[in-house]
């Protein structure tokens, strides 16, 4: 069989299939092929950025916690309530919707000793391991929730009355219904009073299944088998509803999503899947064959991948339904990641529901297959399919064949179904690509609003959370994504567990180990100006001309509002520009350094400063453009003039740039005022600019307050930030380009001051300190430092001959002694050399180059020889005598009377 890479393997239609490979170098090959599919990926694989970035203190945020209860992870919203119902460890709360502040009932549900004493037996943590972890809460009816937790791994269930807020004391078994681990992966789903959920059914957790409790029907659950489940890991689960007049009477269906180890491909190592799985509402298992057996239980495989890399993202980690008034308009998320962590690569895929329909109903089956004495692999079935067809929910034509449910299906379709449970043909995303892509960033959860924007269109908001407690909100404009801005949620660089999104309030509610957090779905009014909330393109907000304020769409529709989801900020009204009596004046002392501060919200923006008109850049004369600003050292008279900050910002979507002024400057030099004295003393006064701020700047240096005028702001309005303070950027939000900057503080609208003249806006700003004193103190450091070390590594013989000479000369003849004997082996060796030098002028070279040979080795003889040469075993022969020099070795030195402990002369210093 022919060996090429999984790359190639993947372009046919999305599916990665891995051939045999040798024994000898399968996994090398493979490996290698991956390496370079890696670096490929992560170098040069496409990824977007967010546009604005905010911190925990620059949004308004509610947290909800409580001191000693952790893992808020499980949460459920009732909007016919008003509540928000949290499941943590050994407790569960009903928080306010609008308010998760405001706790209005908590329950705890601890364990007894001796499950405790059991849990520990089986060598778990009492303090960690043996708790009770609530993983389930799902509405039974309008009085009542089925709560469910790990129990020190021995999984109960009990009903919660909401009237008294109370646990019923109704115990049942968790088994196949929770999970025995607490970090152990599940999902579960109420439908119509009956619970669906996919788990581990032992205590190892190496059982999983699938299955439907009801009070009214027995346990369904599926076949204890790899061929229907191998080591998987659930994601979600939710229900589609077919419709009532659906003229084919399809049943009701519920979807599973999981990642489990691949059966059909083989791999060095475990390969990865993404699955959905189907299952029928009414299924009821077979007669005779699949008895209490899922009979429609079939399963796919999902397809997140970038096709001109040939990259495939195989692990699934959240998904989210979006569901509309047909089925056939309901659209799938899901939140992907590599298998291989490394890449760093975080993607979104969309599904449309009618493509994952038509796989389930009209893919082909794969069946298992023995290939040259492999592993069992499985190929595609190319035989008859029985008729009802396999794994299909019971519909009108089937009840005109008098099967009106499943234990009237035939033994050799149920058969088939057991034996062919997955499916060939992979479930493509939409467009054949992720919808989006981000770098440096694992997307955990997902939720996904349908918002409708001024321009009368409807756009999906994308809602993401990451392992680091980030949330992203992106904005789906013509088949492109763009991400909108990125908010820190948690305190902690900490894994976000769970996503919920409430249209009513307007909220997402975000569940990690440490607390619950509710945020808003929009930070209008942290856009200032009209170019800012326009280019921001997000759809819950628009520019209110009448108010200059950045509004919600949704409760100022009665008003003429400016609002394009393709950023084009040429559409705002136009802003009268800075005057240069608008200009902050920062006057320095001659060869000081000046800081000209400059701040910018959006990451996608491009600052570029001038220079009485002419544009710098960081190869300029001492000019270090930084994110903070512009620093100019030792402000020469040359460098005064005005200063501009100018953002540059290219909005894709519009196809244009548009600059804007964000502050000016205008720099001059304190010259010191010499005065006619006799002594000729110079004395240097403060200029007439000089604030009391001043003194305490070069007293002692105290950060300075100045004023700075935004360019993109009304002409009233003046923003207060720091002059030398760097911003601080939390390290889990999205880092700024090197050529781009990030906002310090974002401004606030209760912030502006009024502008009552020029002197209020003009800073004077003394850098008095001298910096030369200091350069040339730490020169003369490294100098000395640099001097020591030659002198040591000399004295140490750690340097070339020259070093050694002048050391010699230095120290003089430490040991006389000694020097009379080496002398004469160095002039014996000199001689020597001399003496073959003659012999070699005047020897005539032979026919075969015999003797060129010998009298090279003679002038490579390095003296350190012992033993005379040998060549081919023979004893070689001394062409010119025992008496002449060139046979003795040049180190044989008489050492009877001077016997040699040392090579060296000074060993002994």
């Amino acid at each position: 069989m022919n060996q090429y890479s999984l790359a190639d393997a993947m372009t046919d239609k999305g599916n990665f299939t891995v051939p045999k490979l040798s024994e000898s170098n399968m996994g090398f090959g493979v490996l290698g092929v991956f390496l370079g599919l890696l670096l490929e990926v992560s170098t040069h694989g496409p990824h977007a950025v967010p546009r604005a970035s905010w911190r925990r203190q620059d949004v308004d945020l509610m947290e909800f916690s409580e001191p000693g209860i952790f893992n808020y992870s499980t949460l459920l919203l009732s909007e016919e309530r008003d509540a928000l119902y949290v499941g943590a460890r050994e407790a569960v709360f009903e928080l306010n919707k609008k308010n998760v502040t405001i706790k209005n009932n908590k329950v705890q549900w601890t364990v007894e000793e001796t499950p405790m004493l059991m849990c520990t037996l089986k060598g778990k943590s009492k303090e960690k391991d043996c708790l009770n972890y609530i993983r389930v809460l799902q509405v039974v009816d309008d009085d009542r929730l089925y709560v469910c937790g790990t129990h020190a791994f021995q999984p109960q269930c009990d009903y919660l009355n909401l009237d008294d807020f109370s646990l019923a004391g109704q115990r049942e078994d968790g088994r196949g219904k929770c999970s025995f681990d607490p970090s152990q992966s599940f999902t579960t789903v109420m439908v119509d009073g009956e619970l669906y959920s996919g788990t581990a059914y032992n205590f190892l957790g190496s059982e999983p299944i699938i299955s439907r409790y009801s009070p009214s029907q027995s346990l369904l659950r599926t076949e204890y088998s790899t061929s229907w489940l191998n080591e998987p890991s659930f994601v979600f689960a939710d229900v589609i509803r077919e419709g009532r007049n659906r003229a084919d009477g399809e049943d009701d269906k519920i979807y599973y999503f999981f990642t489990e180890v691949s059966v059909e491909y083989e791999f060095f190592g475990k390969l990865l899947i993404p699955r959905v799985a189907r299952v029928c509402k009414g299924d009821l298992g077979g007669q005779r064959t699949l008895q209490k057996k899922w009979t429609s239980f079939l399963k796919a495989k999902l397809v997140c991948s970038m096709p001109e890399l040939n990259f495939v993202f195989n692990v699934v980690h959240d998904v989210f339904i979006l569901k509309g008034a047909d089925w056939r308009d309901t659209v799938i998320y899901g939140v992907f990641t590599s298998q291989w962590g490394n890449v760093g690569l975080s993607a979104v895929c969309a599904y449309n529901m009618t493509a994952v329909e038509d796989v389930f109903s009209k893919g082909k089956y794969m069946q298992k297959a023995t290939v040259e004495q492999s592993h069992t692999k499985w190929v595609r079935y190319n035989g008859i399919t029985p008729s009802p067809r396999p794994g299909a929910c019971i519909n009108n034509l089937m009840r005109q064949q008098n099967i009106s449910s499943s234990l009237h299906l035939p033994d050799k379709t149920l058969q088939f179904v057991k034996d062919h449970p997955l499916l060939e043909d992979p479930v493509l995303p939409i467009g054949n690509r992720p919808r989006l892509i981000t770098k440096d960033v694992n997307y955990t959860q997902i939720v996904v609003e349908r918002v409708a924007a001024l321009d009368g269109n409807i756009y999906d908001v994308i809602f993401t959370g990451t392992d680091k407690g980030v949330l992203h909100k992106s904005v789906l404009f013509e088949g492109e994504v763009h991400i909108v801005e990125e908010i820190q949620l948690l305190k902690n660089s900490e894994p976000i567990k769970n996503l919920l999104l409430s249209p009513k309030t307007q909220s997402l509610y975000a569940g990690s180990d440490s607390g619950v957090v509710q945020s808003p779905t929009y930070f209008c009014d942290k856009y200032l100006t009209c170019t800012d909330c326009v280019l921001a393109r997000d759809p819950y907000c628009a520019w209110d001309p009448h108010t200059d304020v950045c509004v919600n769409t949704v409760n100022h529709r009665e008003r003429r509002l400016i609002q394009s989801l393709k950023g084009d900020a040429s559409i705002c009204p136009s802003v009268a520009p800075l005057s240069l009596q608008d200009y902050q004046r920062v006057v320095v002392k001659p060869g000081s350094s000046a800081e000209l501060p400059c701040l910018v919200q959006s990451n996608m923006a491009h600052l570029l400063w001038k220079a009485n008109s002419s544009v710098l850049t960081e190869a300029s004369r001492f000019h270090l453009i930084g994110e903070n600003g512009l620093l100019i050292y030792s402000v020469a008279p040359e460098d005064q003039g005005h200063y501009e900050c100018w953002s540059v910002e290219w909005a894709p979507a519009a196809g244009k740039n548009f600059s804007r002024l964000l502050a000016g400057y205008i720099l001059t030099l304190d010259l010191p005022v010499r005065r006619p004295q006799q002594t000729g003393h110079v004395t240097t006064t403060l200029g007439s600019q000089e604030t009391p701020g001043t003194h305490n700047a070069a007293g002692n240096g105290k950060t300075d307050r100045v004023l700075l005028t935004s360019a993109h702001a009304p002409p009233s309005f003046t923003s207060t930030v720091l002059f030398t303070s760097p911003p601080q950027t939390d390290s889990s939000l999205t880092p700024p380009p090197t050529n781009k900057f990030q906002p310090n503080q974002p401004f606030s609208p209760s912030s502006k001051p009024s502008r009552s003249g020029t002197q209020d806006t003009t800073t004077t700003s003394y850098l008095q300190q001298d910096n030369t004193t200091a350069l040339l103190f730490l020169f003369l450091l490294f100098f000395l430092l640099f001097v020591a070390a030659m002198v040591y590594n000399c004295y140490m013989q750690y340097l070339p001959p020259p070093c050694l000479r002048l050391r010699t000369a230095l120290l003089g003849n430490h040991k006389s002694t000694h020097q009379p004997e080496y002398r004469a082996c160095e002039a014996g060796l000199m001689e020597t050399t001399s003496t073959t030098d003659k012999i070699h002028m005047t020897e005539q070279p032979t026919q075969n180059g015999s003797q060129s040979s010998h009298n090279l080795r003679a002038l490579r003889d390095t003296g350190y020889e012992t033993e005379p040469e040998c060549g081919n075993g023979r004893i070689p022969s001394h062409s010119f005598g025992d008496d002449s020099p060139t046979t003795q070795k040049p180190f044989d030195v008489d050492c009877e009377s001077q016997p040699i402990q040392f090579a060296d002369a000074d060993a002994d210093l």
